[in-house]
């Protein structure tokens, strides 16, 4: 443990674009990789890194992220002295209950920083996909003397209406800040990475905390407003694979990108491992006339069918001439005799009936209820939805959580939807 470290994480955004897979659960608890949770990613860095001491902001649909965390155990975080905080907002007769912001949750927790002896903070988010060695960033920012260092990646010209858009002179220190601007000059994106002096942040945050026309916000306010003012903001050039998962397109790709041969971020890497929660299960089973093709298989599967570029939770069971293809399936999901899946996302416990066919025809259709998330052929598939045998589920299409056999009473075209229960708040 390096003395005198601090992260917070910052885990409790919505993630609507995310679809039905973060309507249930907080966006940095969806499951990734075929056996990890998105906040996994970030949390081994914190390890492996040496920082052993973590305050996890959580807000939304906190439960599964809470119950995946516990006490920290899996990434060494179950200590005495440092270890893992879950930090909830809390309601008292000034504030609301929900963090305003970035900049307003942390401002929130200053307390958590009072009571350590520390010169940074580090900032992160959970809901990233990345390996970085935050020692390097700590080097970075203590070399150029910085008030705050952002770390940032390239993203294509195309993409820059997405992020927060820096300008770096050549020294790396920023000299404009752009949030999510149609068009820029730069491709260097904030990673959501951050690093403060310490007491500048806590002056910068009480400052801005009083500021009627913020919206008390990191990138929209704060990082803009230290830039036009001439404070030392440096930039740090991170160079290896980064991938913020937040929508269902990047989540689909970047699950599918650790399918090939050489993929960009390796999870088999001895010196770097990503930590997680993992249940007890018994080794993967293939059985007579099971095949499986460029696919990442958990523990617990059985195959009696054939994968193919696909990746498997623990606990899926494919059974004899069902089919999966270019699909990530979750945790003890079946898919049933002579099914087949193709170009689908299946949360938990989903059972796909014999016969039935997910993801299937040539038209594209958008989703009459989520046409920005879902109209590239994409088909998903809610919680421990039920499809019932012989069914065709069109692509595009949108299964709620819990829907019953019985609610589907016809095939479902492209651009369909099957509603489930409303979430409970």
């Amino acid at each position: 443990m390096i003395a005198n470290r601090y992260a917070f994480i910052l885990a409790g955004g919505v993630g609507s674009r995310l679809c039905l897979l973060s309507e249930r659960r907080a966006k940095p608890a969806v499951p990734f990789g075929g056996k990890y949770r998105i906040i996994d990613f970030t949390l081994s860095n914190c390890v492996n890194s040496g920082i052993y001491d973590v305050g996890v902001l959580t807000q939304y649909r906190p439960t599964s992220l809470r119950q995946h965390i516990g006490i920290g155990r899996p990434w060494d975080l179950d200590r005495t002295r440092g270890g893992i905080q879950l930090l909830q907002p809390s309601l008292d007769s000034n504030e609301s209950d929900w963090y305003l912001g970035t900049a307003d949750a942390i401002y929130r927790n200053l307390v958590h920083l009072r009571r350590r002896t520390l010169d940074h903070l580090l900032v992160l988010s959970g809901d990233h996909v990345y390996k970085m060695d935050y020692n390097i960033l700590y080097a970075f920012h203590e070399a150029n003397r910085a008030s705050v260092t952002v770390a940032v990646t390239e993203v294509p010209a195309d993409a820059v209406g997405a992020y927060g858009i820096l300008e770096t002179e050549s020294s790396g220190r920023v000299v404009g800040f752009q949030e999510k601007p149609r068009a820029s000059r730069s491709r260097l994106a904030s990673m959501g990475v951050y690093l403060f002096d310490r007491r500048s942040l806590i002056r910068w945050l009480t400052e801005d905390a009083t500021l009627a026309d913020s919206n008390h916000d990191f990138g929209k306010d704060l990082l803009p407003r230290l830039v036009a003012r001439g404070e030392a903001v440096y930039a740090y050039h991170f160079r290896d694979y980064w991938q913020d998962v937040g929508a269902l397109d990047t989540y689909y790709q970047s699950n599918m990108d650790l399918l090939s041969d050489r993929p960009p971020l390796d999870l088999s890497d001895p010196s770097w491992l990503v930590h997680t929660q993992s249940a007890d299960r018994p080794p993967v089973r293939f059985e007579a006339g099971g095949a499986a093709e460029r696919s990442l298989i958990a523990n617990g599967c059985r195959v009696a069918g054939r994968v193919v570029r696909s990746v498997l939770f623990p606990g899926v069971v494919v059974a004899p001439g069902a089919v999966v293809r270019d699909s990530i399936v979750m945790n003890d999901t079946i898919v049933m005799r002579d099914a087949a899946v193709d170009h689908a996302i299946l949360d938990k416990e989903v059972v796909v009936g014999e016969g039935a066919r997910v993801g299937w025809g040539d038209a594209m259709t958008p989703n009459q209820a989520c046409p920005d998330h879902l109209a590239h052929g994409l088909l998903l598939v809610g919680k421990e939805a039920r499809l019932p045998a012989g069914v065709t589920v069109g692509r595009n299409a949108r299964i709620g959580a819990f829907v019953t056999e019985q609610e589907i009473t016809a095939d479902v075209p492209a651009g369909g939807v099957v509603r489930g229960p409303e979430p409970e708040h």
